[in-house]
Formats: structure tokens, C-alpha cells, sequence
């Protein structure tokens, strides 16, 4: 056997390399032949469409001119349902920026095709303007969502509030079918909102209109009255009222899903806050049983006096600035509904009793986060036993803690981890 294989391999390497050739096409004809060059220009349309939904605006415009087939399908209008405008100015921002031919070519052919649009505008006033020019330019739009968003410092504010307006107008007018506007930090205005209510009340699903300050609680409160299907809602603390709560609340409402609202003051002491009945809160749960209510602070210590005194149905707290074991306290007293809870800064007393009587009555709080606070291992530890494994998200800095008799930093991370049922370890302050 050994040799005959020897001997067929040496009659095979005898065989001249033109008859090797030969034989070896013989064989894989049959199954193989090498690959024809693709005609890529003559692709079918939903192949060349699958291809540009995968590609960005700038290689989808480069692609569109391989061929004249190509550049129909880049005109098709299901690629020009979403787009977001960049207005950026080369001189103070290295974002890109959409290019001017490209705007004039969406407004020519495509703006019967936006239905979900957004811009995003850097810090200079040019840019929120050029904005408001394209918006002003939307006849024949049927836009659904719409996003005005500053990257920097709110450069809608900066724009005349009559130029703003009338551009909004144009799409709240025309589109007749928005269900989504997000214009926070914009100079939108009562009489605007009544011409988005009166062309859109049907369809407005979510109202984002944080920081707006020509708006007034009876313009909010149209929209309320009127659009009944809203779900979601931001705004600041000055627009709120019983009148509102008790808007949304109403048979004719669908339960509302997201309230956000956002409690600010820039001037310490010169911003008075008004308070909220506790028979509108307890209505508008009623009514929306699983709604969010989140609420963001921005106050000075002094101005907390007005919040919390009574029970409130917040699920979700944000102190963006220090606050008062006091107010710990009463967010412990008073928010049986609290989810989730931050505190930025609290002070160098350590708040061992306030925690723990947020764990006792808040029994669906499932997150924390601890800043620039202080509390003694033994108290984080008790806390922590109380609340369990649904607490979900645990942040706090290792520099909150405070080591005492019971608990040292080596021993806490394996005690919390044991209660939480999972492995655990105080957040470090990066070193940089």
C-alpha cells in the first residue's frame, strides 16, 4: 500500500501543468465558476433604499451620484421622513453644519415629505435665526414631531420673539398633525400655543416647553383643556396650578403618562413659589394612577419652604443644588410614591435618620444617588437592609461615607452586597 501511493503520487507530478490545468477545470466545472463583476449602478431600488437608510446624510449624497438610478432613489421620499438640520457657525463651533444648498434642496423638493424634524443650533443667535428662515419656509410640511434643541446656551432667546413666533406659526398652521414638540428655551408665546391647539388638538401626544417665559399658566392651561390626548409634559414650576392638575384630570383626558417640571430660580430670595393643593395632586393620581411625576430643583436653601408640607404623589427627585436635612426629612414624610432620588449636596451633617425614613415610607424606591453628602457606614448599611434588593441603582461616593465603630471601607462594600444580593462598590472620584 505504501508503495502504490508513492508511485500515484509521483505519476501525478509527472503530469505536465497544462494537463493539471485541464483536469482540475474538468473536475469544477460542473460546480463552480469564477465571480461575474456586479453591475452596482442597476441594483434594484429596495436594495439601493436598504443601503441609504444605512447611511449617513454625507455618504448618502456622495452615493447618489453613481448613477442616475441611485440619485432617484436619494430623492425617495421615505429618506427625507426624519432629518435633523445642524446650524452651526464655522467661526465659534467645530460641529458640522447642514450644507445651505442641501436646506434649499429639502425645501424644494422634500418638505412635503419632514415628518420628523429637529434642529439643533449652537450657541450663536445666526444660527437659531437661520432656524426659524427654514421654518418659516415649511408651507406644505405634515410634520409629526418637531425638535428646537440648543447644544450651548439657549440661542433661541436671542431671536426676535416676533421672528420666532411667526416661523412656528407656519408649521402649527400647516402641519395639522403634530403629536411631539419639544421648545424648551424658546420665546414661544400664549397666542401661538392657541393656533397649535387649534390645528393640532387631536394629535398632540407630548408637549416639552421647559424654560419658556413668555408662556403663562392660562396658556398652558388651553392646551390642557384642550388636548385631551396629551400624555406628556414639561414644564417650569410657574405654570403649574390646581387649574392644570385638575384639567388633565378630567374624564374627557387620557391618563396622563410623564409630568416633568422643573423648579428654578436664578435671583436667591426674589422668586416666590406658590403651592399646589393636595386635593389636585390626589386627583390627577386618581385619574392617572401610573403616572410619572418628576420634579427638578434648582433652588437656594431658603427657598425650599413652599415644597413637600404636604403629601405629594412625586415619583421622581432631582436637588440640583444643596438642600436641607429639613427637606430630606419632609421627602421622607411626604412622598410615599418616590422612585428614585439625587442629591447633588447636602452639608457635614451626616444623614443617617433621613435616610432611613425615606427607606421606612417610600416602599417603591428602587434608586439613589449621593453626592457631596455625609453618612456613617452603620446608617447607609441599616438603610440599605431596609430597602433591599429592589434597590436597582445604589450611587454614592466613597467619600459620603464615614467609617465608625461597626463598619470600616474594606467591610461595608461585602455587608451592602450581601443585603443587596449582588456585588457592590461605593463610586471613586476619578483623579484627574
Amino acid at each position: 500500500m505504501k508503495r502504490r501511493r508513492t508511485g500515484l503520487k509521483s505519476k501525478c507530478q509527472t503530469l505536465p501543468s497544462h494537463q493539471k490545468r485541464a483536469k482540475r477545470h474538468k473536475w469544477g466545472a460542473s460546480s463552480f465558476s469564477p465571480p461575474q463583476s456586479e453591475d452596482w449602478g442597476n441594483l434594484p431600488h429596495y436594495v439601493v433604499l436598504q443601503i441609504f437608510q444605512h447611511l449617513s446624510l454625507v455618504d448618502r449624497a456622495r452615493a447618489s451620484s453613481v448613477s442616475r438610478r441611485w440619485n432617484d432613489v436619494f430623492h425617495t421620499p421615505d429618506l427625507w421622513r426624519r432629518f435633523e438640520f445642524e446650524l452651526n457657525q464655522p467661526a465659534t463651533s467645530y460641529l458640522r453644519s447642514t450644507h445651505p444648498d442641501l436646506i434649499q434642496q429639502i425645501i424644494k423638493k422634500h418638505a412635503q415629505h419632514l415628518q420628523y424634524v429637529s434642529f439643533k443650533v449652537d450657541s450663536c443667535t445666526e444660527s437659531a435665526e437661520a432656524a426659524c428662515d427654514i421654518l418659516s419656509q415649511l408651507v406644505n410640511c405634515t410634520i409629526k414631531t418637531l425638535g428646537l434643541i440648543s447644544t450651548a446656551r439657549p440661542s433661541f432667546m436671542d431671536v426676535s420673539q416676533a421672528h420666532f413666533v411667526s416661523a412656528l406659526t407656519v408649521v402649527f398652521v400647516n402641519s395639522k398633525s403634530l403629536s411631539s414638540i419639544k421648545i424648551d428655551d424658546t420665546p414661544v408665546d400664549d397666542p401661538s400655543l392657541k393656533v397649535l391647539v387649534a390645528n393640532n388638538s387631536d394629535t398632540l401626544k407630548l408637549l416639552k416647553m421647559s424654560s419658556c417665559p413668555h408662556v403663562s399658566p392660562a396658556g398652558i392651561l388651553c392646551v390642557a383643556d384642550q388636548c385631551h390626548g396629551l400624555r406628556e409634559l414639561a414644564l417650569n414650576y410657574h405654570l403649574l396650578s390646581d387649574e392644570l392638575l385638575l384639567a388633565l384630570s378630567s374624564e374627557k383626558h387620557v391618563h396622563l403618562e410623564h409630568l416633568r417640571i422643573d423648579v428654578v430660580s436664578e435671583n436667591p430670595g426674589q422668586t416666590h413659589f406658590h403651592t399646589i393643593k393636595r386635593s389636585s395632586w390626589e386627583a390627577l393620581v386618581r385619574h392617572s394612577p401610573k403616572v410619572n411625576i418628576v420634579m427638578y430643583f434648582f433652588l437656594y436653601e431658603e427657598e425650599f419652604e413652599p415644597f413637600f408640607r404636604e403629601e405629594t404623589p412625586v415619583t421622581h427627585v432631582y436637588f440640583g443644588r444643596a438642600v436641607s436635612k429639613e427637606m430630606l426629612g419632609r421627602i421622607g414624610l411626604n412622598c410615599p410614591r418616590l422612585v428614585e432620588l439625587v442629591v447633588c449636596a447636602n452639608g457635614l451633617q451626616p444623614l443617617d435618620e433621613e435616610l432611613i425614613r425615606i427607606a421606612e415610607r417610600c416602599k417603591s424606591l428602587t434608586a439613589i444617588g449621593l453626592g457631596e453628602c455625609e453618612v456613617t457606614c452603620s446608617g447607609f448599611v441599616e438603610f440599605v437592609k431596609m430597602c433591599g434588593g429592589r434597590l436597582t441603582q445604589l450611587s454614592i461616593m466613597e467619600e459620603v461615607l464615614i467609617p465608625d465603630s461597626s463598619y470600616n471601607m474594606e467591610q461595608i462594600h461585602s455587608e451592602v452586597s450581601k443585603h443587596l444580593g449582588r456585588i457592590w462598590f461605593p463610586d471613586m472620584m476619578p483623579t484627574w
